[in-house]
């Protein structure tokens, strides 16, 4: 394949020298942009433009039209692989992802089948194929998936959630059908995130949105350690060259020494965990990657380019650090606002990279 023309995202994540911080921006292909939103309304729903390979593309590219970022990411949702489990997702407005067919008892859980990702899953295949050919080598493509826990989190409570009663539930009452469930899960994660890689991705990225819901003893059990065993089934290398891994758990600030030993080369962080502490506390084990507050984009372009050299000072000196949000872009955010948020890390942080 096309060899890469701009590589400073990798060699970050692997803790190689840069000359600058490299930024993407977690939903950076999203409703922000008008010309997303158009295309949404061709597709006629979330899921028809999820399973149209070109016009996944497209969504994946338009961010890079605009802004200098030094990523792409794989436009999907973290939720196919309980939908190819035969869960039935579909997605009410204003109310989010929901399931048709959730899972409700220990036979539901025994019958779950481990989805085959170059058949049951074959949309998102060829739509990383297609976007890596229209890349051209100009950045790199991110491949990724929601996490074990999470995805049991929306399977189990049938959609979102504020209390997670029944998941926990299940977690609490019946362990032995939760471990079920979530060693099905990595495994289905794993496969499904090689078959991304193998199609074209260069690095990918395990979603954990509802990991900091849990307990510090539960989070180690039902959580990391699943996390973990996707890490241990992923393809480190294809085509010749490393891909990185990055896990993300949002509110998993206080778990970051044990998120360092899980066998990532990167941890996200949230806007909540300070990156000068997180820095100190895992050394030179991982690369870090963040952690902005998305909220701040609201905010005046000369306010941005203020938070954004915090979070450059607060990383300090060397490589190692992607910049990004702490969280996905809100919707309603002006696109001036980001450009002012990507122009600022291009100018300030070469400083910390001499």
């Amino acid at each position: 394949m096309t060899p890469l023309k701009n590589d400073i995202f990798i060699k970050a994540l692997l803790k190689q020298p840069v000359d600058r911080t490299p930024i993407w921006m977690m939903r950076q292909a999203g409703r922000y942009l008008p010309e997303y939103r158009q295309v949404r309304e061709q597709a006629g729903s979330f899921m028809s433009l999820c399973m149209h390979p070109e016009l996944a593309c497209e969504v994946t590219l338009q961010p890079l039209r605009r802004f200098n970022f030094d990523a792409a990411i794989l436009f999907s949702d973290i939720l196919t692989i309980p939908d190819a489990m035969g869960l039935g997702l579909y997605f009410t407005e204003g109310e989010g992802p929901k399931f048709k067919n959730p899972v409700c008892t220990v036979a539901d859980i025994e019958q779950l089948p481990v989805p085959d990702p170059c058949t049951d899953l074959r949309y998102v295949v060829d739509a990383v194929r297609l976007i890596r050919k229209n890349l051209q080598g100009s950045v790199p493509l991110i491949g990724f998936s929601g996490s074990p826990w999470t995805l049991a989190t929306y399977m189990v409570e049938g959609g979102s959630s504020k209390s997670f009663q029944k998941v926990k539930g299940l977690m609490y009452e019946q362990p032995a059908a939760m471990h079920l469930m979530l060693d099905k899960l990595a495994q289905s994660v794993a496969a499904y995130l090689n078959a991304q890689i193998e199609a074209g991705a260069q690095a990918v990225m395990l979603f954990d949105t509802w990991g900091g819901i849990l307990s510090s003893e539960d989070y180690i059990e039902f959580s990391l350690n699943y996390a973990r065993q996707v890490r241990a089934l992923l393809k480190t290398e294809n085509d010749g060259q490393r891909v990185p891994a990055i896990l993300f758990t949002k509110g998993g600030g206080l778990w970051l020494e044990a998120m360092a030993d899980a066998g990532y080369d990167a941890l996200g962080l949230d806007w909540q965990t300070d990156i000068r502490q997180a820095r100190a506390r895992v050394g030179h084990r991982v690369a870090l990657q963040g952690n902005m507050d998305p909220v701040s984009l609201y905010a005046q372009p000369a306010v941005i380019v203020e938070k954004v050299k915090t979070v450059l000072e607060k990383y300090g000196p060397g490589s190692g650090h992607v910049f990004n949000l702490g969280h996905g872009i809100l919707p309603d955010i002006n696109p001036d606002h980001v450009k002012a948020m990507v122009d600022a890390v291009h100018q300030y942080s070469p400083a910390y990279h001499q």
